[in-house]
């Protein structure tokens, strides 16, 4: 039966969940408050990151965050004015940092980001959108053996679950890729990822694809919620209200206060990143590249070299801090020191991080309400497979996996 499905949010989960809720059959209506690929989904790394199942709450970081945060050349930034805000999300966060729970997270992880590359060119078979896809490595520089020998812990996990990298050390490095400097001495190289050229663009393609196959998309601010008739939720918006038979919430770290109007209390906080793009780049790298002492990803664009990461705990409500994007300048130049260009453009996002690094996908109750937000790093890795799989949920196409580690009400 053909149902009407509101969409909230146009990044790369809601629009690909509405791609895939029109091939099998549904109305659509697609509510964004900036357009389809301007939040999140514009400014991330671009990679189809299919390794990426590692969470960041490995076992020491509670001794080692201390650290970080006082050393200026750690991509770990917190806005000490929002400590008393963040507290009890950060508590909750770092009581992962263990050796069971990185296990269960990395697995159930990698059931939504292992067959990213595939997900992608599924999601754009027949479609303009297809054109920003490459395939590629994905690299991991390291100045050292030794530092990368302190990350076996997770290229351990790694390895547990497929992704086995080929190392490259001493001067074969620069015969690799001439772009690294004399202060990479060592990579890790892992086939079969891809990354995406244009991030923004390729959401909009996505978006306009979308309504040339009948969708449809309202620019408008969602303001309410209401499934207490448990017959059909109800959405508000600045636009109006817009009736219909479901609702996916799809938008990403401004999914909390809407999931507050249904009930429940989401530990979601903004994990906040980080952009340079490098404009008419000279000397960078030939594929995605991972500066581990930066925790940076550089990433040869349309647009330029992009250079993204840095983690920055302050709320959704600030504005972009000056460190970061100082210390990403100094590990861009250290890592490429042959690397030039005409200018640079800089951009700061909110990444969905709740405190078991997993994304939430199902249904609230039995209100007619779907969830797909909460992918920290993973939203575009993960964006494709997790749109499917709710878009699944609404059309009686149930996912061959098993969502309830996924489940909104595990918290």
């Amino acid at each position: 039966m053909s149902k009407h499905v509101i969409v909230i949010g146009a990044g790369i989960v809601g629009v690909s969940a509405a791609i895939w809720l029109r091939r099998f059959g549904q109305e659509v209506t697609i509510v964004d408050r900036d357009g389809p690929g301007q939040g999140t989904s514009f400014g991330n790394a671009g990679l189809l990151a299919a390794c990426a199942m590692v969470p960041v709450t490995t076992p020491g970081l509670i001794t080692k965050a201390p650290k970080m945060l006082f050393d200026p050349d750690s991509p770990l930034f917190l806005r000490w004015s929002y400590l008393p805000r963040l507290a009890p999300w950060l508590l909750r966060y770092l009581a992962h940092a263990n050796d069971r729970d990185t296990r269960r997270i990395a697995s159930d992880l990698t059931d939504i980001t292992a067959d990213t590359v595939d997900q992608h060119y599924a999601l754009t078979e027949g479609l303009t959108a297809r054109d920003y896809l490459r395939k590629s490595d994905y690299v991991f520089a390291y100045d050292t053996r030794a530092e990368f020998n302190k990350d076996q812990y997770s290229w351990e996990l790694r390895r547990e679950h497929g992704f086995v990298p080929t190392l490259i050390e001493g001067g074969a490095v620069q015969e690799f890729d001439p772009s690294f400097g004399p202060s990479i001495t060592c990579l890790a190289v892992v086939k079969d990822h891809g990354f995406v050229t244009d991030p923004g663009s390729y959401v909009a393609a996505l978006a306009r694809d979308f309504e040339q196959m009948g969708g449809r998309i309202v620019k408008a601010a969602v303001t309410d919620i209401d499934a207490s008739d448990r017959t059909a939720p109800k959405v508000t918006t600045s636009a109006g209200p817009i009736d219909g038979d479901n609702v996916i919430l799809a938008s990403g770290a401004w999914s909390k206060a809407l999931m507050q109007k249904l009930g429940l209390n989401i530990p979601l906080e903004s994990e906040r990143g980080y952009h340079i793009v490098m404009t008419d780049p000279s000397g960078g790298p030939k594929a995605p590249s991972m500066i581990s002492s930066g925790k940076f990803v550089a990433t040869p664009m349309q647009m330029g070299l992009r250079c993204a990461g840095i983690v920055e705990l302050g709320g959704l409500d600030a504005g972009p801090s000056d460190a970061p994007f100082a210390l990403l300048r100094r590990k861009i130049a250290q890592a490429f020191p042959n690397l030039s260009f005409s200018r640079e453009e800089t951009w700061m996002g909110h990444r969905p991080a709740t405190t078991d690094s997993l994304p939430l996908i199902g249904e609230v109750r039995n209100t007619g309400v779907f969830t797909a937000f909460g992918h920290q790093h993973v939203g575009l890795t993960a964006g494709p497979k997790t749109g499917r799989l709710v878009a699944g949920l609404i059309a009686d196409r149930p996912p061959n996996l098993d969502l309830t580690p996924f489940s909104p009400h595990r918290f």
